[in-house]
C-alpha cells in the first residue's frame, strides 16, 4: 500500500527519484523513474528544492522544452559522467552497470514535470553477496524498493549520497522495524525543517498569536490533532485531493492566521476551530510526501506512526527556537505585540499571499 493524494506539480519542483530493484541468483535489474532534466543540466538537487534557483536553471528549462527523443540522446551523451553516480556493489565489489532503455514520457504542459524511466542491469559473480544500491546526493532523494512477488520487502529512502540496506539475491531484505522507524521519524522531520517553509510559516503564525502557554497549547493541539486526521486517511486512501487545490490553501491559512494575530488583541475559542479546519490541509499536504516516498508495505503502520512523530519534533523545534530565540528576550515586554509579533505576523501573511498567487497564477 503506497500512499495516495498528490497531483500535478509545479516542472520545477524537486521530487525523489524511485528505484524499483529486482535481484536473481545471476543479475540485478534496476528501474529508476525520474526527471532526467536536472541530472543532464548538471543540478546539485542537494542545494535546491526549486530548479529555478539553480544557475543552470535555464539549461533545464531549455531541457523541459526539447522534444522527448531529444532529452534522451542529451542524457544519453551524458550517461557516462552520470553513472558515475549511480553505485551498484555486491560483496564490497562494484558491479559494472549497463544501460539498457531510457524512456521519457510526453506530457505536452510544459509547466508541469515530465518523468523518464531508466533501465539499468548488472551481472552479479558467483557467490550469495547481497547487493546494495548507492546514489549521489546530488540527484536528489531516491525512493529504493525491492521487487517481490509478495508485496513485501526492503524500502528505502536515500537523501545524502548512502547506499541502500544490503539486498539479498533470494528472499525478502525485510528492514528492521526499529530501522524503518528511525528513517520516516527523519523524514517527518526533514519535511518540516528545513523543507517545510510553509508549515514553518504556520506554525510560527500560531506561535507570534500569544505567548500565553493555554492558547499556544490549544491551537498546536488542534493542529496536530487534524493533519494527524487527514494524514491517515489519505495514506489509506479514504481521502484524495489534487496538489493544485491542497498548496494554494494551505497558502491561505498561513495567510488567515496571520492576519488574525494582527486583528485579533485576545484569544477566541474559535480559533482553535479554524486552525483545526486548517491543519485538515495540512495533513493533505504531509501525505503527498508520503506519496511520492511510499511506505514499507510490511512496515505500514511503524512508517506511518515514524513519520507523523518527526513531523511533530520538527513543529517543536520551530517552536523551541522561536521562544528562544524571541519569545524568551523579549515577550514580556510591553513593545512585544507592536514591535515584533505584529510585524512579524504581517510578513508571514504577505509570504504567504505571495505563495497563494503564485500556486494559483503562476
Amino acid at each position: 500500500m503506497y500512499c495516495v493524494v498528490a497531483g500535478p506539480t509545479s516542472a520545477h519542483e524537486i521530487r525523489p527519484a524511485i528505484a524499483n530493484v529486482s535481484v536473481s541468483a545471476d543479475r540485478v535489474d534496476v528501474a529508476i523513474m525520474l526527471s532526467l532534466e536536472p541530472l543532464v543540466a548538471g543540478i546539485d538537487l542537494s542545494e535546491v528544492q526549486d530548479t529555478n534557483a539553480s544557475p543552470r536553471a535555464d539549461r533545464y528549462d531549455a531541457l523541459r522544452a526539447a522534444e522527448p527523443e531529444v532529452l534522451a540522446d542529451r542524457f544519453r551523451a551524458a550517461w557516462p559522467d552520470i553513472r558515475t553516480g549511480i553505485r551498484l556493489e555486491s560483496g564490497g565489489d562494484a558491479l559494472p552497470l549497463t544501460l539498457e532503455a531510457v524512456e521519457v514520457t510526453p506530457e505536452p504542459d510544459i509547466e508541469l514535470p515530465r518523468e523518464a524511466q531508466l533501465r539499468l542491469s548488472a551481472a552479479l559473480p558467483p557467490g550469495d553477496s547481497s547487493v546494495t544500491l548507492g546514489w549521489n546526493a546530488a540527484y536528489g532523494p531516491l525512493v529504493v524498493r525491492q521487487v517481490l512477488a509478495d508485496g513485501a520487502g526492503y524500502s528505502g529512502y536515500l537523501t545524502g549520497g548512502e547506499d541502500s540496506q544490503p539486498i539479498p539475491r533470494t528472499g525478502s531484505a525485510e528492514q528492521p522495524w526499529l530501522t524503518a522507524f528511525v528513517d520516516y521519524v527523519g523524514i517527518g522531520f526533514e519535511h518540516i525543517v528545513p523543507k517545510g517553509l510553509d508549515h514553518i510559516l504556520f506554525v510560527l503564525g500560531l506561535f507570534f498569536f500569544s505567548l500565553s502557554l493555554r492558547p499556544l497549547l490549544y491551537q498546536v493541539t488542534a493542529f496536530t490533532v487534524a493533519h494527524t486526521v487527514t494524514l491517515a486517511l489519505a495514506v489509506l486512501g479514504y481521502v484524495q485531493l489534487p496538489a493544485s487545490i491542497v498548496e494554494p490553501l494551505i497558502a491561505a491559512s498561513i495567510v488567515y492566521v496571520a492576519v488574525e494575530n494582527i486583528l485579533l488583541t485576545r484569544y477566541r475559542p474559535w480559533r482553535t476551530a479554524v486552525v483545526f479546519g486548517f491543519g485538515l490541509l495540512h495533513g493533505l499536504g504531509f501525505a503527498s510526501v508520503l506519496g511520492d516516498i511510499g511506505l514499507d508495505p510490511a512496515r505500514f503502520i511503524t512508517g506511518l506512526i515514524g513519520f507523523n512523530i518527526g513531523v511533530e519534533l520538527g513543529q517543536l523545534a520551530v517552536i523551541a527556537a522561536a521562544f528562544l530565540t524571541v519569545g524568551l528576550w523579549f515577550g514580556n515586554r510591553q513593545w512585544y505585540r507592536p514591535v515584533i509579533a505584529i510585524p512579524v505576523s504581517t510578513a508571514i501573511a504577505v509570504v504567504g499571499g505571495y505563495w497563494f498567487f503564485q500556486r494559483v497564477f503562476l
